[in-house]
């Protein structure tokens, strides 16, 4: 019970699956996936935080489970996802100073425009 969040459903999906209790293969996942979105999504219309935070985690660990399935490191996986996302929002940002803008002022088109240069500026 120490172990960090995605460590620890990492583990008890791959326990499960010692014995059984797992899906043949990655398309069960998906769909598992696209079933605890929905009740996200259902969770949100009623705005019950402690719903919400229920679902969200559901969702959390049906992904995991498909880390397991794609022998992926969510941890891994996601420390590189946040390292691109800042490397790109920096660039992001970089670039609206250059052009002597502020960030907050720009609309969201705006800035998802930026986002889509700095995306294929810096990868």
């Amino acid at each position: 019970q120490a172990l960090p969040a995605l460590k620890r459903a990492q583990k008890l999906g791959k326990r499960a699956g010692r014995v059984g209790f797992d899906w043949p293969d990655r398309k069960g996942v998906n769909e598992k996936i696209r079933e605890e979105l929905g009740e996200l999504e259902d969770a949100v219309g009623t705005r019950d935080p402690g719903h919400m935070e229920e679902e969200l985690g559901d969702v959390l660990f049906a992904v995991v489970n498909l880390a397991r399935h794609l022998d992926i490191d969510p941890e891994k996986a996601l420390t590189g996802a946040n390292y691109k996302f800042e490397r790109r929002f920096r660039a992001m940002e970089a670039d609206i100073a250059a052009a002597d803008l502020q960030i907050s002022k720009l609309s969201l088109e705006a800035l998802d425009q930026r986002w889509r240069k700095a995306k294929k500026d810096v990868g």
